[in-house]
């Protein structure tokens, strides 16, 4: 088709909400991007096309110029104008016709690039309210809105010269109170510069990853275990080691026999994720003494310990460490709200300067505000006191789903360790698919995690070597939804052994 004939062809909508000369500029410079319209083409003169089209000519004359502005045109008055000498020739192939192709990459992605893809490196995320039993949130009814707003309407009346680029550590009065709070509740050893402020722990775990391990190095996890740290792990094309764990913790003794090259190991001691079990203090010097007799990192990620409900916070592991090799990992998103997007690390000085810089190059430091209202709200009270009073809400909403389980669920699931955190770990009382249930009971409107998910080497159906079970939060979860939500889980447990007795 001649070009004349082409650009006449175009639809143009009057009654759009697009000015016509923006529709005119769009439909020009796409047919030169798709190589409908070749460099060096001459285009129709503005009082021609503004004939053929039926529109001013004034409206022309401007989609025109915002092409020459841009550089897809250009022209001198008596010789015409011309779709510009200097673009690439794009083609005239079929996919430049029809447009970018979805789903196919214009070339592979790099070899690191594909660590971070698969499903071993996809992570959680929460869809709408919150429902009986979401695991991994804290209770957002509880949170005192209303402070927070007050505390940062009362910094943005007089903004705080922090607004232009700020340290790469953090906030530094965050950074005081958060060792002031860190060694009178968990007895972390640190003074204000061993603190750098992260965009939540998942971060934190990428940055000691990266910058730990070098491509094939072997780690250290719990299996079963948190899945946030694997995937950082193979994006940082280290070796993931799974480690089994038992009643006491990680199984030290088994890590030094199948994996006594390790440069790093992940734990959580206070409380293990999902089984709940609390690591004995001495599985903590066993690991300690190996760690520092092989110069191996230990990563302690301390994600929930507010939260234990028979008897006071447990001291850290890192308050333990004589040899500077343990990483302290908290996040603020169990305490406060994960939207947050805070966490930190307490870092071996020896490491600081490195952390700091690599936080600068990866995305400079975290959003300045929610750091300076979150050290008014701690040191003006408002974070303990939060504290306390989840705490007690907590422990009323674990009893309530501790008691649910003994009335409705007893002889499907028994409870495992419940004495902290912020959901509870179940077994079966006779093996099942979990997955296959957590599934069904997603259907139902009840929020489950299989427990088998939680194993590294799980990629389908729970294996006959790992637990089978629920993983129930009650955090998030009113008293009233966990007592309505307990027959609802025993009706698709009791619905399957109907559907398995048939068979």
């Amino acid at each position: 088709m001649h070009l004349a004939q082409s650009l006449a062809t175009l639809q143009l909508s009057p009654s759009s909400g697009v000015p016509m000369f923006r529709q005119l500029y769009g439909a020009i410079k796409q047919s030169v991007l798709s190589g409908k319209i070749g460099p060096g083409t001459q285009l129709p003169p503005t009082r021609d096309l503004a004939q053929q089209l039926g529109i001013s000519r004034q409206t022309v004359l401007n989609a025109y110029e915002h092409l020459m502005a841009e550089g897809y045109l250009s022209g001198t008055v008596g010789k015409g104008t011309f779709v510009s000498h200097t673009l690439p020739v794009l083609g005239s192939s079929r996919q430049n016709r029809q447009g970018p192709q979805t789903g196919r990459l214009l070339r592979p992605l790099s070899a690191r690039g594909q660590a971070f893809i698969g499903p071993q490196a996809v992570l959680n995320t929460h869809e709408g309210n919150p429902k009986a039993f979401r695991i991994g949130m804290p209770g957002l009814d509880l949170f005192p809105f209303d402070v927070w707003a007050r505390l940062e309407a009362r910094r943005w009346r007089r903004p705080p010269h922090e607004l232009g680029y700020s340290e790469p550590a953090g906030y530094r009065p965050l950074r005081e109170a958060l060792a002031a709070y860190l060694g009178a509740s968990r007895g972390v050893q640190c003074d204000p510069g061993q603190i750098l402020i992260t965009s939540g722990s998942q971060q934190a775990l990428f940055l000691i990853a990266t910058l730990l391990l070098a491509p094939g190095d072997a780690a250290w996890v719990e299996d079963p275990g948190y899945r946030g740290i694997s995937a950082s792990l193979r994006a940082a094309e280290a070796r993931v080691c799974p480690v089994p764990v038992d009643g006491e913790g990680l199984l030290v003794t088994q890590g030094k026999a199948a994996y006594p090259d390790a440069k790093l190991v992940y734990v959580t001691p206070s409380h293990q994720l999902p089984l709940g079990v609390t690591m004995s203090l001495a599985r903590r010097l066993e690991l300690l003494a190996w760690a520092k007799e092989n110069k191996a990192w230990v990563v302690e990620d301390d994600y929930d310990s507010e939260y234990r409900y028979t008897g006071p916070p447990l001291a850290s592991l890192q308050s333990l460490d004589k040899a500077g090799c343990v990483i302290y990992v908290g996040t603020l998103s169990k305490v406060l709200f994960p939207g947050l997007r805070l966490g930190y690390m307490v870092l071996p000085p020896a490491l600081v300067d490195a952390f700091v810089q690599a936080r600068a190059i990866l995305d400079r430091h975290a959003a300045i505000v929610p750091q300076i209202v979150l050290a008014d709200f701690i040191t003006e009270g408002h974070f303990g006191r939060h504290i306390k009073r989840t705490r007690e809400a907590y422990a009323e909403r674990r009893t309530a789903l501790i008691e649910a389980i003994e009335t409705h669920l007893g002889a499907h699931l028994r409870p495992g360790p419940a004495d902290a955190g912020l959901q509870l770990s179940t077994t079966f009382v006779s093996r099942r698919d979990d997955q296959a249930l957590a599934l069904a009971a997603r259907e139902k409107g009840i929020e489950v995690r299989a427990l088998s998910t939680f194993y590294l080497s799980n990629n389908g159906a729970p294996q006959s070597d790992q637990l089978s079970g629920l993983v129930l939060g009650f955090a998030s979860i009113p008293v009233e939804d966990i007592r309505r939500g307990a027959p609802a889980l025993r009706g698709v447990l009791e619905k399957q052994d109907a559907r398995t007795l048939a068979f």
